[in-house]
């Protein structure tokens, strides 16, 4: 403002003059090129946490998962199973990056993204995912791992006895019909921060995947058991696993890969990356506890494969809530989830009579429903910005029943027509004697020895 226009302002009398002086003045400011604002500056502690995380997820498949699956397998069934694991990371990078991740990360539609990053056209150096100011490379990054583990893990309830070809036909559909929209529903959020997909909108906890990962892997696992039908000799052969050391490496490389499952899903180096970090911590160890007693209790000895499956159960259970409760609620939840996963993994399992060779249903999927649940119960509003049933909030948990249903209903109706589809194609199981033979030799010319 001129000092000219000043003076004439200020002669019409004092108290006037203010006033007009700074009704000019606001105007002004109002008026300032967009351009003034400050430019959005890459944060670099935001950055390295979220690179750690990636890196962190993806040892959760290679080589974590894939070795705690090949141990709970016969032998002859070693490398088929790992060769599962390792394949799909390969497959599920590409159709990532072709489009699965502008699927379920564009757009403004509640039910689907769009087309603007396939091939990641767009996608450059300088772009930043946004609130947290950390490169959208890493983040596309960062949910590619997820998308990588969560077919991985469906694996395991069809262990021994589907076809390669079949299994990496259903990955690849599975991912861009069932993954990439529940990812969607529940994680696409605007630049900041509120939610766009149907589920997040209508208040659906899920920090790091409860329904998007583990409930999604654990139903279409229970769907691909029951439509490929139980293992050769299931319930009177000896299936026993042939190698625990591997599976507790395996778990143990789960569990230190979870907290950038966990803390990382806080996209930034913050106080809620710290608790969640913390939670996921004692809600493993609390599973692992508890699958282990009531194990020791109704076997009257515990098991390796018992404390690492409970472990991992415990992991599962946290996850939708690792942001959301404090420590006192993750103890609790850890506790209920070994219990639930442990009768899920064995009593249900057997009185069901279905062949979940490796329990993708009974430690993911019921774990997954636990933590998703329970996370309605214990959500702490200080933490995570939603009270739950504890503090006076008691339609979270109906929320958080809602989302479990929906995506439950839809995962085993769509990986249902998948199977379906695939076996009138192509088939999806090996011959018997292909079986019998074990899938290292039959399908990939290899053997352990």
């Amino acid at each position: 403002m001129s000092n000219r226009l000043k003076s004439v302002l200020l002669g019409v009398g004092p108290a006037l003059g203010l006033a007009l002086l700074a009704s000019v003045a606001g105007a002004e400011e109002a008026a300032a090129p967009a351009a003034a604002a400050a430019p959005v500056v890459l944060d670099t502690g935001n950055t390295a946490w979220m690179l750690t995380s990636t890196a962190l997820v993806l040892l959760m498949t290679i080589p974590g998962l894939a070795l705690f699956y090949a141990g709970m397998v016969r032998k002859k069934n070693l490398l088929g199973t790992m060769m599962q694991s390792f394949a799909i990371t390969c497959v599920i990078t590409l159709l990532w990056v072709i489009v699965g991740y502008s699927l379920a990360f564009t757009g403004t539609s509640p039910f689907i993204g769009g087309f603007d990053r396939v091939l990641l056209s767009g996608l450059e150096k300088g772009s930043l995912a946004l609130p947290n100011a950390f490169p959208e490379s890493v983040f596309m990054m960062f949910q590619m791992t997820f998308a990588i583990i969560t077919p991985a893990l469906i694996t395991g309830a069809f262990a021994d006895r589907m076809k390669f070809s079949s299994m990496l036909v259903f990955m690849t559909l599975w991912l861009l019909v069932v993954y990439a929209p529940i990812c969607h529903w529940v994680w696409m959020m605007d630049e900041k921060g509120a939610a766009i997909g149907f589920l997040g909108a209508m208040g659906v906890l899920d920090f790091a995947g409860g329904t998007v990962v583990h409930i999604n892997a654990g139903i279409a696992g229970l769907v691909a058991c029951l439509v490929i039908g139980p293992r050769k000799g299931y319930g009177t052969d000896n299936m026993a696993p042939h190698n625990l050391s591997l599976s507790m490496i395996g778990a143990s490389l789960l569990w230190v890969g979870w907290f950038g499952f966990n803390a990382g899903s806080a996209v930034a180096a913050d106080g809620r990356a710290g608790m969640a970090m913390a939670v996921t911590q004692v809600g493993a160890a609390a599973a692992a506890v508890s699958w282990m007693f009531a194990e020791w209790l109704l076997r009257k000895k515990p098991s390796a494969l018992g404390i690492v499956s409970g472990a991992v159960a415990g992991l599962v259970a946290i996850t939708p809530a690792a942001g959301f409760v404090d420590v006192k609620g993750a103890l609790v939840i850890g506790l209920i989830a070994g219990v639930v996963c442990y009768w899920g993994a064995t009593g249900l399992k057997h009185a069901l009579k279905y062949d979940d060779s490796l329990d993708a249903f009974g430690v993911h999927g019921i774990g997954g429903i636990v933590g998703a649940i329970l996370t309605g119960v214990f959500a702490v509003e200080s933490i995570g910005g939603t009270a739950g049933l504890l503090e006076g909030n008691a339609g979270q948990v109906m929320t958080q029943v809602y989302g479990v249903l929906i995506t439950g209903v839809y995962t085993a109706v769509v990986s249902f027509i998948l199977l379906k589809a695939i076996d009138m194609v192509m088939g999806l199981r090996v011959t018997a004697e292909e079986e019998r033979e074990g899938l290292d030799i039959a399908l990939h010319g290899e053997t352990v020895h």
